[in-house]
């Protein structure tokens, strides 16, 4: 039957790219990857500054949400790509892995796998790094990791202000486990990005038992009795239904996913009877605990050394040569060229903060962000381990309704004491020395934002989301996790989840890595799965979820 496949991947972004590209290696198993967005063709998608130009509310390759950030502020913009690679088509190109200890805590606390022994050796098969081989570090997988190259002065002088600071330049950020600044691992490999669509789809996309739809949005999972059997679906021609013989798997991201799972009668019982949806199971932890870094973006004036001019009027036309020409410059960068990791309490055990520093300045006019005219450099900043937490929930059985986001940031004590202490510790390597002869002044927040108070303001009033979205669909050993280690949505048959919305608690880094690895983690559990099912079947074909013969359910409004 062409609408029926043995698995069907919802989401093609960081995760449902590898997932994609592992189940299909076995050429016995039918795959079928959905993505709302259209692919990935625009040529600003894989030059890596282009993202100026993609991460726009409108454009068809983003979702635009509008999230709460708590105690009755305005709403903010949240972007999430919609496209094939998701995010990772959009994105700042970071790639770091967060701290291994992190992963063993999610081990401890009862997530049997997921610890650094295994997620360690899933990040060394998944990456090229131009580093080399490495104890967990790879150089032989799919995905290629550069660093930012060495040598700008700027940068040489924001790493020795930073080692006057205390933070030593390391040479892998991703291997220094106490902390410390470099230069930035990137997804960008020859001044093109290297999306998990680069990388993991499009070494497979002509595998005849691989099909990838683009266009195509998920309305509501298809259930017979408490198991997961398809989805409904719908396209530019209407909508239909496919079904699955063996699991679905949502890899919608922290936001979408739980919006599935709640459209589909998957979620809180009490709200979604409020909404008149049918309750296929009451599962209470969907859409909660949603975990987000609250970042910071500390502007200073410049003598010197910004990329602003090289991003607008001659100064672009000379880039833009100098990146088709040679696939060289300002336009070949990732998000920020320098980044660091620090510890907030010199008690801590490992790093809570993360610096990115950026060499340009941006301004708002007319309601658009632009760059500054004037030479400037921008230093984000954020608690990594956040405390606080938000929610994502259904507005309306209408799948084309927005969700409603409470994004609740820095509501305990020691988010807003770990934030104001990375703000001041940013200042301090500031005010270092080695930067005293390229900078002229802090224009954000500016030199009278000195108090805890008007620091933690700072932090809303020029702050915004990081873009890591986690925790919605959280996996745990515990009855009031969404997902069980082996990511089995509770209460439901044939259904999982793998993305950030897994995530007990976030990582000290960005997610785009960790989204990858979690998928690599998720294939092979579904693999080994699938190989003992058909051991202890005496090799039979695994009895699917829905046979080639059976009679398909009608639909039901």
């Amino acid at each position: 039957m062409k609408n029926v496949f043995d698995y069907i991947i919802v989401g093609a972004g960081s995760s449902g790219c590898v997932l994609a590209n592992r189940l299909s290696e076995n050429p016995k198993v039918s795959v079928l990857l959905i993505e709302s967005g259209p692919a990935d063709k625009n040529p600003l998608i894989h030059m890596p500054r282009g993202i100026g130009k993609m991460l726009t509310p409108g454009s068809p390759h983003v979702w635009d949400y509008k999230a709460a950030q708590g105690e009755g502020r305005a709403d903010e913009d949240w972007l999430k790509g919609r496209t094939l690679g998701g995010s990772s088509s959009v994105n700042g190109m970071v790639y770091l892995r967060g701290h291994p200890d992190e992963y063993n805590d999610w081990e401890a606390a009862g997530c049997i796998g997921w610890g650094w022994k295994d997620i360690g050796r899933c990040y060394k098969a998944m990456e090229d790094h131009q580093l080399g081989e490495a104890e967990f570090r790879g150089a032989a997988g799919p995905l290629k990791i550069t660093m930012h190259p060495a040598g700008d002065p700027l940068c040489e002088a924001v790493i020795a202000a930073a080692g006057e600071a205390g933070l030593p330049h390391v040479a892998d950020l991703n291997a220094s486990l106490q902390g410390g600044i470099g230069y930035q691992p990137r997804t960008i490999w020859r001044g093109r990005r290297q999306s998990a669509a680069k990388a993991f789809l499009g070494p497979v996309r002509s595998r005849r038992n691989l099909t990838i739809r683009t266009g195509t949005d998920v309305l509501r999972i298809i259930f017979r009795k408490k198991v997961a059997i398809g989805v409904e679906v719908r396209d530019k021609t209407g909508t239909s239904e496919i079904y699955v013989r063996e699991e679905l798997i949502l890899s919608a991201g922290a936001l979408n996913t739980p919006k599935l799972l709640q459209l589909s009668g998957v979620g809180p019982a009490e709200k979604l009877e409020e909404l008149g949806i049918e309750v296929v199971a009451d599962v209470p932890g969907v859409g909660q605990h949603l975990l987000e870094h609250r970042c910071i973006l500390l502007q200073v004036r410049l003598k010197s050394g910004s990329l602003n001019q090289a991003f607008s009027g001659m100064g672009l036309a000379k880039s833009l040569a100098n990146y088709f020409i040679r696939g060289k410059g300002p336009l070949t960068h990732a998000a920020h060229e320098v980044c660091g990791f620090f510890k907030t309490r010199p008690e801590l055990k490992r790093p809570d903060a993360e610096i990115g520093v950026g060499l340009y300045s941006i301004a708002v006019e007319d309601g658009k962000i632009v760059l500054e005219k004037e030479p400037g450099m921008t230093w984000v900043g954020y608690f990594t381990n956040p405390d606080s937490q938000g929610s994502v929930m259904i507005s309306s059985a209408d799948p084309d309704a927005a969700v409603t986001i409470n994004a609740n940031y820095l509501a305990t004590e020691n988010d807003r004491r770990s934030s104001i202490a990375v703000l001041r510790f940013m200042r301090k390597i500031l005010a270092q020395p080695a930067l005293r002869d390229h900078i002229v002044a802090e224009t954000q927040p500016g030199p009278l934002c000195v108090t805890d108070e008007q620091l933690a303001e700072a932090f809303f009033q020029f702050g915004s989301t990081a873009s890591h979205a986690a925790g919605t669909c959280r996996m745990g050993a515990d009855e009031a996790s969404v997902v069980d280690p082996r990511l089995r949505v509770r209460g439901i048959d044939g259904l999982r989840v793998v993305d950030t919305s897994i995530m007990p608690t976030l990582i000290t880094g960005n997610t785009n890595g960790p989204s990858m690895v979690m998928a690599m983690r998720a294939a092979e559990i579904l693999i080994a799965e699938r190989r003992a099912k058909r051991h202890r079947q005496g090799w039979v074909r695994v009895a699917p979820v829905v046979s080639e013969d059976a009679e398909i359910p009608a639909i039901t409004a």
